[in-house]
């Protein structure tokens, strides 16, 4: 804290010269949420950047149909003016933008139709909310649904499309104050600039520089895929849509799973058959020829999605017994590729692992076997598979198809490893909680988050048609490991 009180004291005696321009607000009236922004700021890096252009990758592209990433934490309240708070938040913020320029920068679209990012300095917006009505409690509610219509008003850009970047910042910043004094630092991302790791290095830089720490330098090398030539155009400059019905109706839930339920889930993956039919069928899938090192020990994680991947399937109780469910599952493809690239890599370097099953062989199967075919799909996602993905993608261009067109599909997003508590103290104190805004959900949408414990237990942010939750809570078998 004493470092905080220091800082905000430099940013008392700077602040003439800090690259921020204050907006004026006027006849600015607090929506439904309670929640009204009282300050915007333009905040640009705090020196010139000197990376120039960045050409979107084959990982990058994809994502231009996507929505902005929308995610922050929620704080204790912090014992210095709120004024000063701000203003050393806008100051770090500054020196940030500097480390991360992409950051700070547009999307151009070149002559030849590549898109490129535009490292000119731009800036950001930053907003200063405040919500007196409202309190922690109404945000974190045990055994209820995410009041939406209060976490969507704690993100700027709600919905913007990540085309979008060609007029409008690549991130925008909101702090939100609520009336015990409790703090929610919101971050919207364009998701063609950022991946779930990048964002969270920048999270964590933020931070660390708030309260007088090192950061991580970013590395922002495009090489790794080799240069491509694949675009994607779009004429007239008439950018995509979102590739689902953003407007469908939805439930969302944020299931915590403690240590020992996930050690339970685990175990039970990793006992072997001792024979009949089982046995037979988890033979076969531990020597296919796609999963040369054989069936490796089951992660926790892949255990904890085989039981979702069961139990959602079930609670969708319109799906016929020979239609194909699809679990798709987000993989990091830094540490994976060979040789692999930088883990400070900044910028998308994710592809999709799709693992298939239908509704009657995930019926008459347990929780070993489904746990089983994630755990096979994923061994076998190696450095081929995803040079593969990405040479069949330079192929066909296109955006990633985000959504769920035949309703039996689940989405795994984000990751139970990014450092969302870890290394996210400003320097009042440890985060409290994550959530996220409205960007990118539908029907099967989830987000693996890390539970504040640090202890391995997992928190499942979870998007459901309405019908299709009911059932869930319904579902004993799946309700036994919740806690």
């Amino acid at each position: 804290m004493a470092q905080m009180l220091s800082a905000v004291a430099m940013v008392g005696a700077a602040s003439a010269a800090s690259p921020i321009v204050t907006k004026s607000l006027v006849g600015v009236d607090a929506p439904a949420s309670g929640i009204t922004v009282v300050s915007r700021q333009d905040v640009r890096p705090d020196g010139a950047s000197a990376v120039g252009d960045l050409t979107l990758s084959v990982s990058d592209l994809p994502m231009l149909s996507c929505h902005y990433i929308q995610k922050g934490l929620f704080f204790p309240a912090p014992d210095v003016p709120m004024a000063s708070l701000v203003s050393l938040l806008m100051s770090s913020l500054s020196r940030a933008l500097a480390i991360f320029p992409t950051l700070a920068g547009r999307l151009v679209t070149l002559p030849d139709d590549r898109v490129v990012i535009r490292c000119n300095d731009a800036g950001v917006e930053f907003r200063h909310a405040v919500a007196p009505n409202l309190s922690l409690d109404d945000f974190i509610v045990p055994d209820a649904d995410v009041p939406t219509k209060l976490t969507k008003d704690l993100f700027p850009m709600d919905r913007t499309v990540s085309y979008d970047g060609h007029r409008r910042p690549l991130t925008s910043f909101q702090v939100t104050v609520l009336g015990d004094g409790a703090v929610f630092i919101g971050i919207v991302a364009n998701h063609a600039v950022v991946d779930g790791t990048s964002f969270w290095h920048f999270f964590n830089t933020w931070a660390a520089l708030c309260r007088g720490a090192s950061p991580k330098l970013p590395d922002f090398r495009r090489s790794f895929f080799g240069e491509s030539t694949a675009v994607l155009r779009f004429p007239g400059g008439v950018g995509p849509a979102v590739t689902f019905d953003a407007d469908a109706p939805l439930r969302e839930r944020v299931f915590h799973f403690s240590a020992d339920a996930i050690r339970e889930l685990k175990a039970i993956t990793n006992r072997r058959p001792s024979g009949g039919q089982d046995a037979e069928v988890y033979g076969k899938m531990a020597h296919d020829r796609k999963n040369p090192e054989g069936l490796s020990a089951i992660s926790s994680f892949q255990s904890l999605c085989g039981q979702i991947w069961l139990s959602v399937t079930r609670a969708r109780q319109r799906l016929a017994p020979d239609a194909t469910s699809t679990f798709r599952m987000a993989v990091n493809c830094r540490h994976r590729l060979r040789p692999a690239i930088s883990p400070v890599y900044f910028g998308n370097a994710i592809q999709s692992a799709a693992t298939t099953a239908t509704v009657a062989e995930l019926a008459s199967n347990d929780l070993r076997w489904a746990a089983a075919k994630l755990n096979a799909s994923l061994a076998a996602y190696d450095d081929g598979a995803i040079r593969r993905a990405a040479a069949a993608w330079q192929g066909a261009p296109r955006c990633f198809p985000l959504g769920n067109p035949d309703g039996a599909v689940i989405t795994m997003g984000s990751s139970n490893r990014f450092p969302m508590y870890e290394g996210n103290d400003f320097g009042w104190g440890r985060p409290l909680a994550v959530r996220s805004g409205r960007a990118n959900k539908f029907d099967g949408k989830m987000s693996a988050f890390p539970a504040r414990a640090g202890d391995g237990s997992v928190d499942i942010e979870v998007c459901l048609a309405p019908d299709t939750m009911a059932a869930l809570l319904r579902d004993s078998e799946f309700m036994q490991f919740v806690s």
